[in-house]
């Protein structure tokens, strides 16, 4: 459902604080509401599959799906998918189709170990959770954890391609979560922020501010981030058990304090690039929002994960 450019700036000039405050007390509805599923569906498997494109919040939705469960009572783990990942050879990886190595590809997964992973933690047998290196590119299994799942103990594999065909489609009695911010902004019938700006926004700036990319290798590899999308996530959304909507109203206004560094690296965008329009569209749309104080963002906001200061560990 889209939110309205009015109700935002209306709610941030007369009460900032309170009206940040709503917007994430409705996210923790959208939180509550999925564990109210996931605990229905436990009688048929402990796994969660949880799934959504680059920029969902799927990290920080995680973290409190798991705080929900702890705190009615039921144990739960988090683990990134990104550790099955296989050692990466350059002669049989697959490809772009420019001949690049296709990162974003479910062929670069060990999809056999996560089908045996999911199977013998349904068992209640263990299992040893491996460890990636992306700075080798490589799994080193001598740093794995071991993990064992009790009768009232939940896993939560979080991935981009958790509701795959290869991944959730051999195990159909898992929970499976899609994550994504869904909600554009509107004013009236006019459309003034997309929700996929929303996503474009926060790995943007959470890659600069966390990763050491600066702000136009991260918009130019946004092309394939979006056609890898296309071609391996959102086909598989259909499979989801629960769909939660991670966008919030004020969100752009709190990207807007970095729309003058944005507009510098679109700037640098080639013409011939197939977002360059998109992005110019993207800078100049921050105009309609009234600005926030970033320091008014709360500490526990799925927004921290991209722009820091937040409760919760990364």
């Amino acid at each position: 459902m889209p939110y309205q450019l009015q109700d935002i700036n209306r709610g941030l000039r007369t009460d900032p604080a309170g009206y940040l405050a709503r917007c994430d007390h409705a996210y923790q509805g959208r939180i509550e509401a999925a564990v109210d599923q996931i605990l229905a569906r436990m009688k048929d498997s402990p796994i969660v599959l949880l799934s959504g494109p680059s920029g969902s919040g799927k990290t920080t939705t995680a973290m409190k799906l798991e705080q929900e469960l702890e705190r009615r009572g039921v144990n739960s783990h988090t683990i990134s998918m990104d550790n099955y990942y296989k050692t990466l050879n350059r002669k049989t990886a697959p490809r772009t189709p420019e001949g690049d190595i296709d990162y974003e590809s479910p062929k670069l997964l060990d999809l056999d170990l996560l089908d045996e992973t999911f199977t013998r933690l349904s068992r209640g047998d263990w299992v040893v959770v491996p460890k990636y290196e992306f700075a080798r590119q490589m799994r080193n299994d001598s740093r794995g954890t071991f993990l064992k799942l009790d009768k009232n103990e939940i896993a939560i594999f979080e991935g981009i391609h958790a509701l795959n065909d290869d991944i959730a489609g051999r195990h159909p009695e898992a929970t499976g979560l899609y994550i994504s911010a869904r909600s554009n902004v509107l004013e009236g019938e006019e459309m003034r922020f997309k929700a996929t700006w929303m996503r474009i926004s926060r790995r943007a700036v959470r890659d600069y501010n966390f990763r050491g990319t600066d702000l136009l290798e991260t918009l130019l590899m946004w092309y394939n981030v979006r056609r890898g999308e296309k071609t391996y996530i959102s086909p598989f959304k259909n499979r989801a058990n629960i769909v939660i909507d991670s966008s919030l109203p004020y969100e752009p206004s709190v990207f807007a304090h970095y729309a003058a560094a944005l507009g510098e690296a679109v700037d640098q965008i080639p013409r011939d690039n197939p977002r360059h329009q998109e992005f110019h569209d993207l800078v100049d749309a921050f105009r309609y929002f009234e600005p926030v104080d970033l320091d008014l963002v709360p500490p526990e906001s799925l927004i921290r994960e991209f722009i820091g200061g937040g409760s919760y560990s990364y």
